[in-house]
């Protein structure tokens, strides 16, 4: 049986909004990426693009797959030491960021740049997420709605390169 794909869309937004992820909140991951490279773009535009990239199948299995580890994690219901290593969000663990870059394939070549920056000065909500304090894990959950931004932010990139200023040094 294959799902439609509004059934795993709305899913995917319901799944990031219980875990306290907004579009609000990667649209503003989208503008700290494309402000000093995109003339004129403003937040709205950044929701818009978040919300194409959120209607993505690819991206709808990534987010269903991620969160749920994240719950079986906080659950204590993983293996050893599976459990222990996604719990701890071990830093040579990197399966979060492979899964991740299951959606940054989507929009090319400037989302892996991107993402890597954003994953690695964590702003906004990725900040919060990356925190690790409270019962909540989201070992998955912060390299995912990096990847939502990053990819956003590619689609931007390619829709406006005559807005785009590139550096060329």
């Amino acid at each position: 049986m294959v799902l439609e794909n509004k059934t795993l869309e709305d899913k995917a937004r319901e799944l990031l909004s219980e875990r306290g992820v907004s579009l609000q909140d990667i649209g503003e991951l989208v503008l700290f990426l494309q402000k000093d490279y995109i003339e004129g773009i403003t937040l709205d535009m950044c929701i818009e693009s978040v919300n194409a990239v959120l209607s993505k199948r690819e991206v709808h299995n990534t987010i269903l797959t991620g969160i749920q580890l994240d719950i079986l994690a906080e659950e204590n219901s993983l293996l050893h030491p599976l459990q222990e290593i996604v719990k701890d969000d071990e830093g040579l663990y990197g399966i979060d960021e492979i899964l991740a870059l299951s959606i940054v394939n989507v929009y090319g070549s400037i989302g892996f740049t991107n993402y890597g920056y954003i994953d690695k000065v964590k702003p906004g909500i990725l900040k919060e997420l990356n925190s690790h304090e409270g019962p909540r894990v989201h070992t998955f959950l912060d390299d995912i709605v990096g990847a939502i931004a990053a990819s956003a932010a590619s689609r931007l990139a390619h829709q406006h390169p005559s807005k785009s200023h590139y550096i060329t040094q």
